[in-house]
């Protein structure tokens, strides 16, 4: 993973006038990494044209050719954002019955791998966003069911650790590619456990992110969500788990949140 070091990114000028004012309520902001501050579009649909690749391969070498109809990526894209499940994508690029299962193992397999994981590049405007609302006081919690080692890693790399006052992942390197609901509402409770309800004062909490997973969990601890449609569900798929807010990527996102505090006009 490219990227540079904590001490080649220093925080944009901000105004920290506000930053202890007693009128702000402290606010504490969970943040997904997978789609709010991370861009994994490329990386996903290559693993599909390698997945796809291999399968045919494999067919192949039985005799038998398949009728593959590679997507192309903006039509791969749509279809996840709109969460069209893997079996409807592999039909739709020509692969049928227990082909099927051969080309969900190849995805899996090699969607983590080092060689793909570069593809990954911050979304427009995360370093700013941070920033901006580090700058202004408020905790930012990272909350991912990437595994925590490779989120931590990347975050390094980018010299983006010092923003966080926690960073909470998984041990599975599947659990990001399959959104495990139910691990992320975990994960989202263990969190606000040890960074508010821990916390020597009262405080105010948001959820920011992505996908279903994001929105369940923030909503199975009583806590507003804001809905980023940068990622990989869209904007009418994101909608129908009612979040408090919707915006289109983490800077307007941080826009939001400073101008309901005030600090922002």
């Amino acid at each position: 993973m490219s990227g540079v070091t904590a001490d080649d990114w220093q925080s944009p000028p901000c105004d920290r006038s506000h930053r202890n004012s007693p009128s702000v309520a402290p606010l504490t902001v969970f943040c997904d990494f997978d789609g709010p501050i991370v861009d994994v579009s490329r990386r996903y649909y290559t693993t599909y044209k390698l997945a796809l690749a291999d399968t045919c391969s494999a067919y192949q070498a039985q005799g038998i050719t398949l009728p593959i109809q590679q997507l192309d990526q903006p039509q791969f894209w749509q279809m996840k954002q709109d969460r069209v499940a893997d079996e409807e994508i592999a039909l739709c690029s020509g692969v049928q019955g227990e082909q099927f299962e051969f080309f969900l193992a190849r995805v899996l397999e090699i969607v983590n791998q080092p060689l793909l994981l570069h593809l990954d590049k911050l979304q427009p405007g995360v370093r700013w966003a941070l920033a901006r609302l580090h700058s202004q006081g408020i905790r930012l919690v990272l909350v991912t069911l990437r595994c925590q080692e490779q989120a931590t890693q990347i975050l390094r790399n980018y010299g983006l650790t010092r923003l966080f006052s926690g960073i909470y992942g998984t041990y599975d390197d599947q659990a990001a590619y399959r959104n495990n609901v139910e691990l992320k509402q975990q994960l989202l409770a263990q969190a606000l456990t040890e960074q508010v309800y821990f916390s020597l004062q009262p405080q105010s909490a948001w959820m920011i992110g992505d996908t279903e997973a994001d929105l369940l969990a923030a909503q199975a601890v009583y806590i507003p969500t804001i809905a980023l449609t940068c990622g990989i569900r869209s904007y009418r798929y994101l909608q129908q788990f009612q979040p408090t807010h919707t915006c289109y990527d983490l800077l307007t996102a941080a826009d939001y949140l400073l101008a309901n505090l005030g600090l922002f006009e």
